[in-house]
């Protein structure tokens, strides 16, 4: 077998440890007496030219390439053999580089290793199979779950681009949590204001043959892979017209049964036709099938009856409906929600009526929820003191050992609301660390510093804190000794993942990280991809974050999408990749369980595993963990590796 080896000086760089003649001279005791040919730079472009001249007067059968690093250069060496003429994958590369040369001082043992290291690839080499790439048509079309901030701004970026999107959003309206508040930190900007064009362009925007956008909708299955999953859907019945309702409220004042809303702290009751708030769209009303009479086998129509659109609006018999897309992306933007603050032992959550949440308190002050924006006690009197506190359940090992990085700064904007709406009122910050990133942050933080009726008070743990009741009515806040009294109580505990998280990614098959957040790729590299390829992540469901960074990663996963999913493209699968041999395959599955990239699946049929080649990356854990040794890896066979180990050691 004709064999080239090609010994890369790195422009002296390697040959001023490694003697590259002794290199030369040994390779002829080498099985095949393979040739030696040394190179300058060979990674340069006349290096590459001067290399690919060689290999196609040459011909050699299999090639050895003494370098640098595979990471570095690989891929440019493979290049070179398929100008050639040669089967890229006939190539083995040997890094002596920074493996022997920049770690060995003494000259002679670097030059033994690399001779040792060469003879190991030498005996790999000729066992390497000719391998080719397998080329599948892509689907361009892409499934973004969650119309948030950032589902929205990635659905839109690619409709831009003339993509098909389908949105699907479990709730009956957009926008995520952001859009039921008034204010955002820093700059204290309306937040349905700052959302309302995003919402528009995808209801009744340009884009709106390009979008489809299914509200009230959960994903039940994907089978599939990259540029080609098969997705199923499951939408709840509305009942309401999307299309033909104009929202003028009739039926809601109609309707004669009620229950309480979810959306307004559970405080104010809906009709069991309604909106979810004041403002919510799609500007359609739903109707709870649960709450309406007829779950009680009571006939009523009367919403149906008055609605002056015509009886058609209003379908009360609607089922539920089950929808297939064909996509070749999907882009995870379920968005996050917050830790239940009950569960912090003596905060006072769900025993005191006074002591809310983040995420109830910003209700109250939004002109859409329970109380229209008024801060008010539950007694209806105006509070003449409110304590905040920071870091209810984070930054502990019993709850959430994380900082969630945004609650400081919406702490200090209800210090700004409560001190524009109540002023005189005296307000009291309990805080373990203040987080402030950023350019804009730290100028809340300072109006509240300079505000005469706001006060800090640091705590080291929440169990140096406690919230009891006083005999006048009050609630009073025990921290490390000292007693504050307040009207209200703030609670602020940390982001976790959206509740149905969990359900998303056993469907995907995708991993989540300690805290329950999709885990990405890389956390700093490739934060918006996920380890399953075709699989993107935007927004809170990653990592917690405000409504900037939530874009900005849609913006991001929307990019990787049009970047690898090109209209009328063909997807190269690298043929390094794992085979199953069915004859030797048990039916034990131990390979499904241990492939991270979701490749594997049971072929019931044959009664053996097979794998996708288009998902597999080639890691090789499931060649690792057959029992049955049934598993081959493409380009790492036994046999290769093993002959490799000979090499080194004869």
């Amino acid at each position: 077998m004709k064999i080239g080896i090609y010994v890369c000086t790195c422009g002296s760089t390697l040959s001023r440890t490694i003697d590259v003649p002794s290199i030369a001279q040994a390779a002829l005791s080498f099985p095949d007496s393979p040739s030696v040919t040394t190179m300058d730079f060979i990674c340069s472009e006349n290096g590459r030219r001067q290399f690919e001249d060689h290999l196609k007067q040459e011909q050699p059968e299999r090639v050895v390439v003494a370098a640098c690093s595979p990471r570095d250069h690989e891929t440019t060496f493979r290049r070179c053999m398929t100008n050639a003429g040669l089967n890229p994958y006939l190539l083995q590369m040997v890094n002596i580089r920074e493996q022997i040369a920049w770690v060995t001082e003494d000259p002679d043992a670097a030059t033994e290793k690399a001779i040792v290291a060469i003879r190991g690839a030498v005996n790999r080499v000729k066992l390497q199979q000719p391998l080719e790439k397998m080329q599948c048509e892509i689907c361009p079309d892409v499934l973004v779950i969650g119309a948030g901030p950032a589902g929205m701004k990635a659905a839109l970026a690619l409709a831009e681009a003339g993509r098909t999107v389908t949105v699907v959003e479990r709730l009956p309206f957009i926008g995520g949590l952001p859009v039921r508040f008034d204010e955002l930190f820093p700059a204290c900007e309306c937040a349905p204001c700052l959302l309302d064009p995003l919402m528009g362009d995808l209801l009744h925007g340009e884009f709106d043959g390009t979008v489809e956008l299914l509200t009230m909708a959960e994903l039940a299955e994907v089978t599939g892979f990259y540029g080609a999953f098969n997705v199923t859907i499951r939408q709840r019945a509305r009942h309401v017209s999307l299309h033909e309702c104009i929202g003028c409220g009739a039926c809601v004042e109609a309707c004669p049964a009620a229950t309480m809303n979810e959306f307004r702290n559970g405080t104010v009751e809906r009709k069991a036709i309604d909106f979810a708030f004041a403002g919510a769209l799609p500007s359609v009303p739903t109707l709870m099938e649960d709450t309406c009479v007829r779950s009680r086998g009571e006939e009523c129509q009367a919403c149906k009856d008055i609605c002056p659109m015509g009886r058609d609006v209003i379908d009360l018999d609607q089922p539920d409906s089950i929808l297939e897309r064909h996509v070749g992306a999907i882009i995870l933007a379920t968005g996050a929600g917050l830790y239940d603050a009950s569960l912090v032992t003596g905060m006072g959550k769900g025993v005191f009526s006074d002591v809310y949440d983040s995420c109830e308190f910003e209700r109250m002050l939004s002109s859409t929820g329970p109380t229209d924006g008024q801060i008010i006690t539950s007694r209806g009197t105006t509070p003449s003191s409110i304590a905040i506190i920071h870091c209810v359940g984070s930054l502990d090992p019993e709850h959430k050992p994380y900082c969630s990085g945004i609650c400081c700064q919406y702490a200090f904007i209800f210090n700004h609301l409560i001190s524009d709406r109540l002023p005189g009122t005296a307000i009291t910050h309990f805080h373990r660390e203040l987080v402030l990133p950023g350019k804009e942050a730290h100028s809340l933080a300072q109006q509240a510093r300079h505000n005469q009726n706001t006060r800090f008070v640091r705590y080291e743990s929440i169990h140096d804190l406690a919230v009891t009741a006083t005999d006048d009515g009050k609630l009073a806040i025990h921290a490390s000794g000292k007693l504050t009294t307040g009207d209200m109580v703030i609670l602020c505990p940390p982001v976790i993942p959206s509740s149905g998280a969990g359900k998303i990614a056993s469907i995907l098959d995708i991993k989540r990280d300690q805290s329950g957040f999709f885990r990405e790729l890389h956390g700093r590299t490739d934060a918006a991809q996920s380890p399953v390829r075709g699989i993107y992540l935007a927004g809170a469901c990653q990592d917690p974050m405000d409504i900037r960074s939530a874009m900005l990663q849609g913006m991001a996963s929307a990019g990787h999408v049009l970047a690898a999913l090109k209209p009328g493209g063909i997807i190269d699968i690298e043929p390094i990749t794992a085979e199953v041999d069915e004859t030797r395959c048990s039916g034990c599955r131990l390979c499904i369980s241990v492939c991270p990239y979701r490749a594997i699946t049971f072929n019931h049929s044959h009664n053996a595993s097979e794998i996708n080649a288009i998902l597999c990356r080639g890691c090789g854990t499931c060649v690792a963990a057959c029992p049955a040794g049934a598993i081959k890896g493409h380009h790492f066979t036994s046999d290769q590796i093993t002959a490799e180990i000979k090499g080194l050691l004869s």
